[in-house]
């Protein structure tokens, strides 16, 4: 049933059914959903968390992921995504939006939201996408004080660490970074663009016992693995965080400039999804139902009854 009926919605906490997930063992995978209609398609798809990139955020608002926008504006997507597709979500939590204070008051937003989850890297602003260059890293103890605060402030919520500093502090640098995060409270750890499998087999094998996630994106640093090659090398989770809005930004594109060459959509009606597709993703025939059914038990039998 929609999601407007209390009796058809989970009985736990969206961290809860999150850190479930985590613990009953497998590897987790988690495509990235950037609205409501992604998050209905991945779950009919059969997939049982999701994952919200800040990256996939800013592109849909036309803006580049340099940490401008704001804890209110992420919280929007956060409910439409719970709200659509039920599932327990990741949310990128970017730096924590600024320090100690702004990160619990971020965590207390995101889950109140319903977000199932949150990670938040050690970059400074202003921050980039993990998989590019000249990233400036924030002092160890600064990002372990962040983590702290957030395991502070949270109820429920599944707190993952993101270390960006493989690319200029090595394994090493990295690992030790990592360490210091879990002991601030954090649950698990995501160390960003790794280039290798011998790197990622590395800081799995440092990190004994910790949950580990791994990001696939396409166009970076890390070569392509499936969802088992990383759960060989000793990840719990992967994320595809971007997938969804690449395809969609170019299907896009491509219609646009169709229309502008024909004056017409008619060439890309095989890319569509149809009306029919559309009402069943959306479940329009149980709302439909739904609202009869209210209107049916309040309506009088005859007039003056």
């Amino acid at each position: 049933m929609p999601y407007l009926v209390a009796a058809d919605l989970p009985t736990d906490p969206a961290g809860v059914r999150f850190r479930s997930l985590i613990e009953r063992g497998g590897i987790v995978r988690m495509p990235g959903a950037h609205n409501g209609m992604a998050a209905l398609q991945a779950r009919a798809a059969g997939f049982e968390a999701l994952y919200l990139s800040g990256a996939a955020m800013t592109a849909s608002m036309g803006i580049p992921d340099l940490g401008m926008i704001t804890v209110d504006e992420v919280t929007f997507f956060i409910r439409q995504i719970a709200r659509a597709g039920g599932l327990p979500t990741l949310v990128d939590g970017d730096t924590g939006y600024g320090e100690a204070l702004n990160v619990m008051h971020m965590v207390r937003t995101f889950e109140d939201a319903g977000a199932g989850a949150v990670h938040i890297e050690d970059q400074l602003l202003p921050k980039k996408c993990g998989h590019l260059n000249d990233k400036k890293l924030a002092d160890a103890n600064d990002m372990a004080a962040k983590v702290a605060a957030a395991a502070k402030a949270r109820r429920h919520l599944y707190l993952i660490a993101r270390t960006d500093a493989a690319a200029s502090e090595g394994i090493d640098g990295a690992v030790a970074r990592a360490k210091l995060y879990i002991e601030a409270g954090a649950d698990a750890i995501f160390p960003e663009a790794l280039t290798t499998a011998e790197m990622f087999r590395e800081f799995a094998a440092r990190m004994p016992g910790v949950p580990l996630l791994a990001n696939m994106t396409e166009f970076g640093r890390t070569p392509f693995f499936t969802a088992d090659e990383f759960q060989q090398m000793g990840y719990r989770m992967v994320i595809w965080p971007v997938s969804s809005l690449r395809v969609a930004n170019k299907v896009q594109q491509k219609l646009y400039a169709t229309l502008h060459r024909d004056g017409s959509t008619q060439a890309m009606l095989g890319d569509m999804q149809t009306r029919a597709e559309l009402y069943e993703t959306l479940g329009l025939d149980r709302f439909e139902a739904l609202d009869a059914s209210i209107v049916r038990s309040i309506a009088p039998d005859s007039v003056g009854s």
